[in-house]
This record gives C-alpha cells, sequence and structure tokens, in this order.
C-alpha cells in the first residue's frame, strides 16, 4: 500500500476514535448520536453544491448504505448507553474487519493473498485482547456484547456497499456527502417522537459536539470510501481498526479506564498489522 494512503487511514482512524470518544463522554449518548448526525447532515448539504454529482449507478448504494448507517449509529448509542468504549469499540471494530475480508470475496470478488491476511488478522487479533483486557469493566452480562456484535455487523454490511458504491461513483467526496446528508434526515425522521423539542436545546448547549463530531465522522469515513478506491476494500477496513490504538489511549489517559497488559498486548498486535499492512 503507497504510503500517503496508509497516512491518510491512520488520521481517518484517529478522527473515528475521537468521535467515539467524544460521544461515549456524554451522559445522553442517544441525544449525543443525534447531534453529532445532524452535524454532519449539515456540512455535507453545505458542501454537496460543491461537489461534482456521483454518477447514477451508484445512488443505489447511497440509499442502502444511508439504512445501514442509520442503524449503526442507533446501535452505537445502545452500546455505549450500557458498555464501556474501552469494551464495546475494540470488540465491534475488532469483529467488523473479519465479515468485510469474508464478505469482500463473495461480493465484490477480491481476493487477498497470504500476507494481506495475516495482517488483518493480526490486527483483529488485537481487538480481541483489548476486548479481554477491558471485560472486567464491561457493564456485565450478554447484552452489551450482543449490541456490539450487532454493530459490527452493521459496519461490515455499509462498508461492502459502500466499497462497491464509491468505485462506481467516480465522486467519493460527493458519494460521502449524500450518505451523510440522508443518514443524518433518517435519523432525526426516526428519532423525532423522542427527542421532540430538545434537538434544538441540546444543540445550542453542545454546538462543538454537533460540528466537531459531525466534521470528524465524515471526514474519517470519507477518507475511508477514497482509500477503498486505491486499495482492496478489507485491506482499508482492517487498517482503518487501527483506530482501536487510539481508542483505547484516549480510554486509558482521558476517560481513566484502566490499562491491562492485555490492552497493552493488544495495541502492539494492532500496530504491528497495519506495519504488516504497509509491507503487504
Amino acid at each position: 500500500m503507497p504510503t500517503h494512503v496508509l497516512a491518510a487511514i491512520l488520521f481517518a482512524a484517529f478522527l473515528h476514535a475521537a468521535w467515539n470518544a467524544a460521544l461515549k463522554s456524554q451522559p445522553d449518548t442517544f441525544m449525543a448520536a443525534l447531534a453529532v448526525t445532524s452535524g454532519a447532515a449539515v456540512l455535507a448539504a453545505l458542501a454537496l453544491p460543491f461537489l461534482p454529482a456521483p454518477d447514477a449507478s451508484s445512488f443505489p448504494f447511497i440509499a442502502a448504505s444511508s439504512m445501514l448507517q442509520i442503524a449503526y449509529y442507533l446501535l452505537l448509542a445502545a452500546a455505549y448507553r450500557v458498555a464501556d468504549i474501552g469494551h464495546a469499540y475494540p470488540l465491534m471494530r475488532g469483529v467488523a474487519p473479519v465479515l468485510v475480508a469474508l464478505g469482500g470475496g463473495l461480493l465484490a470478488g477480491e481476493s487477498l493473498h497470504g500476507a494481506q491476511w495475516i495482517a488483518i488478522g493480526l490486527i483483529c487479533a488485537g481487538g480481541a485482547a483489548l476486548t479481554l483486557g477491558a471485560r472486567g469493566h464491561a457493564s456485565g452480562g450478554l447484552r452489551p456484547t450482543a449490541l456490539v456484535l450487532l454493530t459490527a455487523t452493521a459496519i461490515a454490511a455499509y462498508t461492502l456497499v459502500d466499497g462497491l458504491g464509491v468505485r462506481r461513483s467516480g465522486a467519493p467526496a460527493a458519494y460521502t456527502a449524500w450518505i451523510f446528508l440522508l443518514t443524518g434526515i433518517g435519523i432525526a425522521a426516526l428519532s423525532w417522537r423522542r427527542s421532540a423539542g430538545q434537538l434544538p436545546a441540546y444543540l445550542i448547549r453542545h454546538p462543538g459536539l454537533a460540528l466537531m463530531g459531525g466534521a470528524a465522522t465524515t471526514g474519517s469515513y470519507g477518507i475511508a470510501l477514497w482509500a477503498m478506491t486505491q486499495a482492496p476494500v478489507a485491506v482499508v477496513a482492517a487498517l482503518r481498526e487501527t483506530s482501536i490504538v487510539f481508542a483505547t489511549a484516549i480510554a486509558v489517559f482521558l476517560l481513566r479506564e484502566r490499562a491491562t497488559r492485555a490492552r497493552i498486548c493488544g495495541a502492539g498486535l494492532v500496530a504491528l498489522g497495519a506495519a504488516a499492512v504497509r509491507l503487504a
């Protein structure tokens, strides 16, 4: 993988971990997620008039991805209500690349060679180790893990859809903007009964969360979609999960979750996997 593509994905990974940590730090993760998606939708609407239009053949993928993204955000907010970020984030982000790698061969016809599978395996093994290192601090029971695994499935599904769609679009930036515009509108519509009258006041109290979170999630995924036009979807998806390392650092140093040997080893495996992607 070219160095500039690798560097771009690592930056996207940092952005992703940062906005997830901001979401988790809010007392009401549902309203926080709604604020982030609203901010992303506003930014997308402002950008679209200045971007080249995606090819018409990509719009069915945009529609499908938007529906999957809506499911993802709702599941993410639910997961963060019952599980620590140090448990939920590594598990959901570590499982998704495996599902993408398996689905990519079936749906996109992408075949990976041995070194790429090893790199993906290292990243996913690191995610598993980080999850084990955080289990003692996760909210107990099967429900948190079930929600996290459902979120991982949604991540894999929209990643595969977008890997196919963005290559047809010919315009990764506009493709990304359309997804976030439709996702924001969809989540606001579905959430209206619960959030009626609350969102405007929440946005006034938390403008930074809406704008910075919206910019971070849009930028993070936009970079990833561009990278999918440069490299196999499964490799990009796995490398993007280096966000696990950033999320763990944020959890330990900012959110004061406990550092364990498993977490340290897991972060090392993810970093090693990222290096292997560069060499594969």
